[in-house]
């Protein structure tokens, strides 16, 4: 038996365990944090989308198959992201209709939400090293993907983004193994664009419908290149939408550990302060603190961001709020 047939058995019969306790995409929550986060040691705290992981333990006597938030599953030893593309869930058979309807009736992601766990992903995800350009690239890249994860990049995008003469982020994820430049000789040659292939496989199973991945791409680009942030730094620009995306449920305040943030926005923890102190005086954030105990993080949005996290909302949340 070929080493196709065995992955393809294989991922027949994962898939017949996901479909049993298949759950809508909105309800599905990191399991380790149900059970105390016993599967791996302590770390920071669940972040990232959820994927479904599989698990060795007692020396390959047991598996384990399992949502888990990417955090978890980079802090649980022996363990895989199982490729949900590959995975012949019963949803996909369901009448169209009947999508529209539980799609009406739940909603979507905002592109806030959808922003802010790409950006916690991208966190857990790219190599430290990796720079606050890179990652706002990154970003952009993760959400205009087709299914396949291949996308084309406008100049004017690039221009946007101030990117159109910098090679280093584009190298930095390449290093990374995150993407590679692709040549398509059947093609005309554009020199308007820039073709891309994603080489991260749990991106492309955690992405949502191009719908909304370009909802969010445009909301991202829209507050980077906004005039009250385009003249900052990748960093803080990239800690901007880290302080807009990553929000309390019922307000416009904030709070995530110090370090978590440090790392999401692509600054050493030393450098943090500044940068913070750089969106309040941009009156892009109204005020933050530290506390000691906790070692939390908590901001309140200024005007700026404000306006961008309303309009980002669906129109019956920003109606309450």
């Amino acid at each position: 038996m070929g080493e196709a047939t065995v992955q393809r058995l294989v991922v027949e019969h994962l898939a017949g365990h996901a479909q049993r306790d298949a759950l809508p995409a909105y309800l599905r929550t990191c399991q380790c944090q149900a059970r105390g986060c016993r599967w791996h040691p302590r770390h920071r705290g669940c972040t990232g989308p959820i994927a479904l992981v599989l698990t060795r333990s007692g020396g390959g006597r047991l598996w384990r198959l399992a949502d888990v938030c990417i955090a978890c599953a980079q802090a649980t030893a022996h363990s895989a992201v199982v490729p949900e593309a590959a995975v012949p869930v019963v949803e996909r058979r369901r009448p169209r209709e009947v999508k529209r309807r539980e799609q009406r009736s739940h909603g979507s992601p905002s592109p806030r939400v959808r922003i802010g766990e790409m950006l916690s992903y991208l966190a857990a995800a790219l190599p430290p090293e990796a720079g606050a350009g890179a990652r706002l690239l990154a970003l952009q890249c993760a959400l205009r993907a087709n299914g396949s994860g291949r996308l084309q990049i406008p100049v004017g995008l690039l221009r946007a983004m101030r990117m159109a003469q910098q090679l280093g982020p584009w190298r930095e994820l390449e290093e990374a193994g995150w993407l590679t430049p692709l040549t398509l000789p059947r093609l005309p040659a554009v020199r308007s664009r820039t073709w891309v292939q994603l080489l991260d496989a749990t991106v492309l199973t955690q992405v949502p419908g191009r719908a909304d991945r370009a909802q969010g791409a445009h909301a991202a680009l829209h507050l980077t290149s906004s005039p009250a942030l385009r003249e900052l730094s990748a960093s803080e620009q990239l800690a901007g939408l880290a302080l807009a995306t990553h929000l309390s449920p019922d307000g416009m305040q904030g709070a995530m550990e110090a370090e978590r943030l440090a790392r999401v926005c692509a600054v050493p923890p030393d450098d943090l302060a500044a940068v913070l102190d750089r969106l309040v005086a941009a009156r892009a954030a109204g005020s933050w603190s530290y506390d000691l105990g906790s070692e939390d993080i908590t901001w309140s949005l200024g005007p700026v961001l404000v306006d961008w996290s309303r309009r980002t909302l669906p129109r019956h949340v920003t109606a309450s709020l």
